[in-house]
């Protein structure tokens, strides 16, 4: 088989990321080569993701090469991936699931009580339940690679960052992490601590089954087949406040999502389980519209 092309923006995370697939890869005997791209979300650092449009804002450039033929995969933190794609792509893998949570890193111990307390995020996820259960916290938008805000931060902008455990430990700044937000408080994002491998219906079927053969991992496909079920229904993207977290036991897969409101005053969560992750996140997604989370999206798509 010839070597396969891998798609990957430029950031040290995203490189992480693509090198880390590549070497399972290359340790099954494929050969490997790695593609750059910059996408519209790395050059436009100015403006929250909320106003620059959240779908496809970090995948839109490495689909065009997909599409193309440039590159047979392309590399993504599944968590960025919008909840539908456009026609023709798939995610074909899944890698196994980091640890889920939200963690704030700072160089300096951080007191969650601190009224003058400003921490550092793009996510309005994160915005609206800091608003919901630590109302005293003040948020500022940041944005850039992992890299870039933790210089924004030491320059001044807050005091702490708000990341998702996986990327700061793939990047090496555990030592940095100062607090670990609770799975109960703070429902990660979407597909949160997990790899995805998305290719074009163009990729041969022998090549397209060797790497999901050696990349995908089952038991993490089931939980974020149930996640990205539940996004999808609600058609949210980047820029909208819900999460999902679904975990396996035995045959069924449990998940536990939701919706919070930009001003943090209404937080509807479920849980439910089921044997069928995508007829789960569905039924996730019709009882917390049902519970009144179709009037906290309809006010949330009107302030966007």
């Amino acid at each position: 088989m010839d070597k396969i092309r891998i798609g990957t923006r430029q950031s040290k995370l995203a490189l992480w990321q693509a090198e880390y697939v590549a070497e399972k890869l290359q340790n099954a005997g494929y050969e490997t080569e790695l593609v750059l791209k910059e996408t519209k979300g790395d050059k436009v650092l100015d403006v929250s993701i909320a106003k620059i449009g959240s779908k496809g804002v970090f995948t839109e450039e490495l689909e065009e090469q997909l599409a193309s033929g440039d590159v047979d995969i392309a590399v993504h933190s599944a968590k960025d991936m919008q909840s539908r794609l456009p026609e023709g792509f798939e995610i074909i893998a899944f890698t196994e699931r980091e640890k889920i949570n939200d963690v704030i890193v700072s160089d300096q111990e951080i007191d969650m009580k601190d009224p003058n307390l400003v921490l550092g995020t793009s996510s309005t996820r994160r915005v609206a339940l800091f608003k919901h259960f630590y109302p005293n916290i003040k948020t500022v938008d940041v944005r850039g690679n992992l890299q870039t805000r933790i210089a924004k931060m030491r320059d001044g902008l807050c005091q702490g960052l708000v990341l998702a455990y996986a990327g700061v430990h793939r990047m090496g700044y555990d030592d940095m992490i100062q607090h670990e937000l609770t799975t109960e408080e703070f429902i990660p994002a979407v597909g949160q601590g997990s790899v995805a491998i998305e290719s074009h219906v163009n990729i041969r079927q022998e090549k397209r089954d060797a790497i999901r053969q050696v990349i995908n991992d089952p038991e993490t496909e089931k939980r974020l087949l149930a996640e990205r079920a539940y996004l999808a229904e609600l058609e949210g993207g980047c820029s909208i406040p819900v999460f999902a977290l679904a975990t396996n036991t035995g045959d069924q897969v449990s998940i536990e999502g939701g919706i919070v409101s930009l001003d943090g005053s209404t937080r509807i969560v479920k849980t439910l389980s089921d044997a069928d992750p995508v007829k789960l996140g569905k039924q996730l997604a019709k009882e917390i519209l049902e519970a009144g989370g179709d009037k906290v999206l309809a006010d949330i798509r009107k302030e966007l």
